[in-house]
């Protein structure tokens, strides 16, 4: 809705004042009257009139008189004037009217048609300017929004002409590339050396393309330089700007400086290859200690638990690994990794020496390393026996790191007569390493002096060691009361879900239910009588923090069994046990007996 139109009528007799508002009566105009010039003026100074109707003959101040005051003022100066008067027809006074700026000069008793003609052309009039100047509000203000969005927008936005010269260069180009608009206007990008010499052909391409008509739109990815020379990896989205007739106006592009993400995806790439690389060298290895486990195990019964230890140490050192972005490892959370697991007794155990960080693979072998001699300490060395001791010291000698194993108050040990995969395993670890590992048998214990070049070990960042949680330990005859206790497994994988129900089946325990998605669990809890719960840290993708939190609301102790560290699982749950994949029957059955056992004493 637009507003009214005003009309001012100025006559010092009523009654004409009183027919001029009947006649002009319409919507959309107002007609504002006065009896007298004085009047006439207060009114001009509050409204904006399209029309003044003015009679000539007035006491005071007559018509000429108040023709002559708008004229000389900036605020009514363009005002038109028509004369109404019934003073005798006098050229004269005719022709002063129109001196004074009337477009009209009427007559009174006047045609009512023909003043309302006329008046109504002058409303048109208005009313076409208030539409211009709505039209110049509205154009003004697209200018403004399209000027702050290219003042402001991280696009840098480039217009060329037919020859391909610049001719505008938003605010956002100068901040991408460092030119400013005059120092870059009219020049061709290959003046400039703008374009990267093997993107220059295809920016020609898409120009030349869009100018004579091929296309109207286009991208392509392409390389930029920076004033300072800096090479930018760039989106540049083409636009050609045609006039009313077809013809063209100019070719706009807006540019996205994609470099961040072009590294990001190179990073990805180099990441993914790298996991790659990772995970079919640990299936390898896995591979490469299933078959020598078996080569040299006399039947199941031993072959499964070695293997089994086998690969919680190479798990072990990989959650090590994995808490340090694979930075390295330290020494010494490798060495407490195996009392954590219970491979051996802490208090049959002396361990001392430096603060040493070793590099991933390094770190790897030497926890296999550590794992096989406990192990071989635990069947026939100082560990097999109540009395026996074993004491670790390590430290750095002419760039060396010298990891000194020591058994005492075993039985007496002999130099093997047939060369195991444990000890091929202990000496081809280290040497593959530039290292080495060398036994010595006595009277007291075995003992072996393991050597890896400090070359080889890095620095780690404070930042980057995590304080890591010590696993339960399940005392002596503890497995009876978990007997008949009912457990339900959350667990996405089937085959890890298979091996939880028969290590709760091997404990005499109950497996309630299973359940593979959020949903499902969220409905077992509720429906499902259990004691405890084993919950994996993610469901098909999908986090499990509403899982845990119906199990805290429902008082219903459970366990994370996760691949995951904690920083992936849910937050404020620290004091939940976290079971680390690949478990072992034992470890499970600790973490049960704390929760269920252990927490209620």
């Amino acid at each position: 809705m637009r507003d009214p139109v005003k009309v001012l009528a100025v006559d010092d007799v009523p009654e004409n004042l009183i027919a001029l508002e009947a006649l002009l009566a319409q919507d959309g105009l107002e007609l504002l009257t006065a009896a007298s010039g004085m009047e006439a003026l207060e009114l001009l100074l509050v409204h904006d009139v399209a029309l003044a109707l003015l009679d000539v003959q007035m006491p005071g101040m007559d018509g000429f008189e108040l023709a002559e005051l708008m004229r000389g003022t900036e605020r009514t100066r363009r005002v038109p004037i028509i004369f109404l008067t019934a003073v005798a027809t006098d050229e004269r006074r005719r022709f002063r009217g129109y001196e004074t700026g009337a477009v009209d000069y009427l007559l009174k008793p006047v045609d009512p048609q023909i003043v309302r003609n006329k008046v109504e052309i002058f409303v048109e009039l208005a009313r076409q300017r208030q539409e211009i100047a709505h039209q110049r509000d509205r154009h003004a203000a697209a200018l403004a929004r399209l000027k702050a969005h290219r003042d402001n927008s991280p696009l840098a936005i480039v217009e060329f002409d037919a020859d391909q010269r610049i001719i505008a260069w938003s605010a956002g180009a100068e901040r991408m590339f460092g030119w400013r608009a005059a120092e870059v206007s009219g020049l061709r990008p290959s003046e400039l050396e703008w374009l990267d010499a093997e993107h220059a052909a295809r920016f020609d391409t898409m120009i030349r393309g869009m100018i004579i008509g091929e296309q109207l739109r286009d991208m392509r990815p392409l390389r930029l330089r920076t004033a300072v020379g800096v090479t930018l990896d760039c989106e540049v989205y083409g636009s050609a700007l045609l006039g009313a007739d077809g013809s063209l106006l100019s070719v706009n592009t807006q540019i996205l400086d994609v470099t961040d993400r072009v590294r990001a995806e190179e990073t990805q790439r180099l990441l993914i290859g790298e996991l790659n690389h990772r995970v079919k060298n640990t299936l390898a290895s896995v591979q490469a200690i299933a078959t020598q486990t078996l080569r040299h195990s006399s039947g199941p019964s031993d072959f499964a638990p070695t293997f089994i230890g086998r690969i919680h140490a190479l798990a072990r050192a990989h959650s090590l690994l994995s808490s340090t972005t694979w930075q390295g490892a330290s020494l010494q959370e490798l060495v407490e990794g195996q009392l954590q697991t219970g491979t051996i007794d802490p208090t049959r155990i002396d361990t001392g020496g430096p603060s040493v960080d070793l590099a991933p693979e390094p770190a790897l072998h030497l926890a296999l390393v550590l794992h096989e001699l406990a192990t071989n300490a635990h069947k026939y060395g100082a560990l097999s026996v109540p009395e026996g001791r074993v004491a670790l010291h390590w430290g750095v000698r002419d760039g060396m790191l010298e990891v000194d194993w020591q058994e005492r108050g075993g039985p007496v040990v002999a130099p093997p007569t047939r060369r195991g995969f444990g000890t091929a395993l202990i000496e081809r670890s280290l040497k593959a390493e530039g290292g080495s590992a060398v036994p010595s048998y006595g009277d007291d214990g075995v003992a072996w002096k393991l050597t890896i070049p400090y070359a080889s070990a890095v620095r780690l960042r404070g930042e980057a060691r995590g304080c890591r949680k010590p696993m339960p330990v399940l005392p002596s005859g503890g497995s009876a009361a978990l007997i008949g206790k009912r457990v339900l497994i959350v667990e996405d994988e089937p085959l890890v879900a298979l091996e939880l129900a028969t290590i709760l089946g091997d404990l005499g325990m109950v497996a309630a239910g299973v359940a593979s998605t959020a949903e499902e669990a969220l409905a077992a809890i509720t429906a499902t009588s259990a004691d405890a719960v084993l919950l994996d840290g993610n469901l098909q993708g999908a986090l499990v923090d509403d899982v845990a939190a119906a199990l805290v609301d429902r008082a219903i102790p459970f366990l994370f069994v996760s691949g995951y560290g904690r920083d992936h699982l849910p937050i404020g749950l620290e004091s939940v046990t976290v079971i680390e994949k690949p478990f072992d029957a034992r470890t499970i059955a600790a973490a049960l007996h704390q929760v269920l056992v252990s927490a209620d004493a």
